[in-house]
């Protein structure tokens, strides 16, 4: 880093913007006077504009600066302000918010009906399918597609809390592992140059992680069927209705989706060939898929879905200010990260998975991502081409924050998006979630004694 950049590190205070939205985001759906008001996406957007307006003014003001991530050096004001707009919201937020969109409306589209027998065998296999199908269609996308058929299998059954909670831990977070399409902070981490394919070396901790929560819920559940009245038996095996799966066409849409991330990244060639996609061709295709599937679903189906665009409104609304205000904080990283006397895999893994769970896993990965591309411990291999201060990133490093971000999601209800639509779905099906403070007993309970068992495993280093 150069001496001019060197000079210009932010002052942590000027972080406070980004801390302020992370904060609302975790605290005003939990106050009774602000979380009415905090329902309106209108309201969400209002708050992360003037906090991104703070962290652009920070920008334009700070004298004869340099643009967010070491650019080089530029006069103050518009331009400053210009080139922290286009990392944020062109390189970034665009590319981020066209790929969640996509998904959320083409998995909208597909209808899975079905009312199964509610055996503890059932109930884990629709948990280990969504456990896969999360990392394929994206976290939000399998909740959106399985939740419903799983309450179906579920409705006569009395002791059903426990199953939704286990839904979340797998199918709205940990299940997402695999590919960066799986959960935000794995394709933040896409495009800033971690390849696509590189997340399935995730796969023994996601088996791991994936295979121990199977097994505790399968015996938990084994024990709830047992203490079941008998009625709400004999009613579960008399209402039953075969799987049945409506607007398939959306598996080519999604598979389309898979392959245009994969390809189209105009940083680097298409496979085979010499050629790169031009900018946004890549988010082009995907919205293009994504009318596709509202052109060939019929209405009914996403009707039956109760689909509409209320909750990806929602993480477009503050993901806007995320991208703008949390340009501080990385500038701080670059600069000042190795400082933070974080070395070891184990303590960037429960650093980025603590905060994860409390704040929101996305900016959380992104900051420690930066952090751990300030270092390079000696022994550890590094993953070059990485948008992070030294252009690389300790590999071990990676795989703890990606696995911190992801799993710990599960922590809270909002950790991780689809963590509050399943909680909202559940109760609209009658079911009486636990709150906040009771839904930690079970993350808790279950989470933490998981991962001090994953960190002895895999990131004793």
């Amino acid at each position: 880093m150069n001496a001019d950049v060197a000079h210009y590190v932010p002052h942590p205070l000027w972080s406070a913007p980004f801390v302020a939205l992370l904060l609302t985001i975790a605290l005003f759906p939990l106050v009774p006077a602000w979380h009415h008001w905090w329902e309106q996406n209108r309201h969400k957007l209002s708050v992360a504009l003037l906090l991104g307006a703070a962290t652009l003014g920070y920008y334009g003001l700070r004298g004869v600066g340099v643009a967010a991530h070491g650019a080089a050096p530029t006069t103050a004001g518009l331009p400053t302000v210009l080139r922290v707009l286009e990392h944020a919201v062109l390189a970034e937020y665009v590319p981020f918010m066209v790929l969640l969109f996509s998904l959320y409306v083409i998995a909208g589209g597909l209808v899975v009906r079905g009312d199964l027998r509610a055996t503890p065998l059932v109930n884990t296999t629709i948990l280990a399918v969504g456990g896969l199908l999360a990392s394929l269609i994206g976290t939000t996308g399998a909740a959106m597609v399985l939740i419903r058929l799983l309450l179906k299998t579920n409705s006569e059954r009395r002791r059903v809390v426990h199953t939704v909670v286990f839904f979340i831990f797998i199918v709205a977070n940990v299940g997402g592992s695999l590919l960066p399409i799986g959960d935000p902070p794995l394709f933040l981490g896409y495009l800033k140059g971690v390849p696509f394919l590189w997340t399935l070396s995730l796969w023994r901790e996601w088996a791991c992680a994936l295979g121990i929560l199977l097994v505790i819920y399968y015996v938990w559940d084994s024990w709830a069927v047992r203490h079941e009245s008998p009625e709400a038996l004999q009613r579960d095996a008399a209402e039953r209705a075969p799987v049945h799966v409506a607007g398939l066409v959306n598996i080519v849409w999604l598979l389309g989706v898979v392959a245009a991330v994969a390809t189209l990244d105009p940083t680097k060639p298409f496979p085979g060939t010499a050629w790169r996609a031009f900018p946004y061709l890549r988010e082009i295709v995907q919205l293009a898929l994504a009318g596709l599937s509202l052109l060939t679903t019929a209405k009914l189906l996403r009707t039956e879905n109760q689909f509409n665009y209320t909750a990806i409104g929602e993480v477009a609304c503050l993901f806007i200010g995320i991208f703008i205000t949390m340009q501080v904080p990385i500038e701080i990283l670059q600069a000042k990260g190795a400082e933070l006397g974080l070395v070891h895999s184990w303590q960037f893994f429960w650093a980025t998975g603590v905060l994860s769970g409390f704040l929101d896993n996305a900016p959380t990965y992104v900051v420690y991502f930066q952090t751990a591309g300030t270092l390079a411990p000696p022994g550890m291999a590094l993953l070059s081409g990485v948008d992070t201060a030294t252009g690389s990133i300790p590999i071990p490093l990676l795989t703890a924050v990606s696995c911190g971000a992801v799993f710990m999601g599960a922590n809270t209800y909002i950790g991780n998006g689809p963590n509050f639509m399943v909680k909202a779905i559940a109760e609209q099906a009658g079911v009486k979630m636990p709150s906040f403070f009771g839904y930690l007993a079970y993350s808790g309970g279950i989470l933490v004694p998981l991962f001090v068992l994953i960190t002895l495993v895999f990131f004793r280093g």
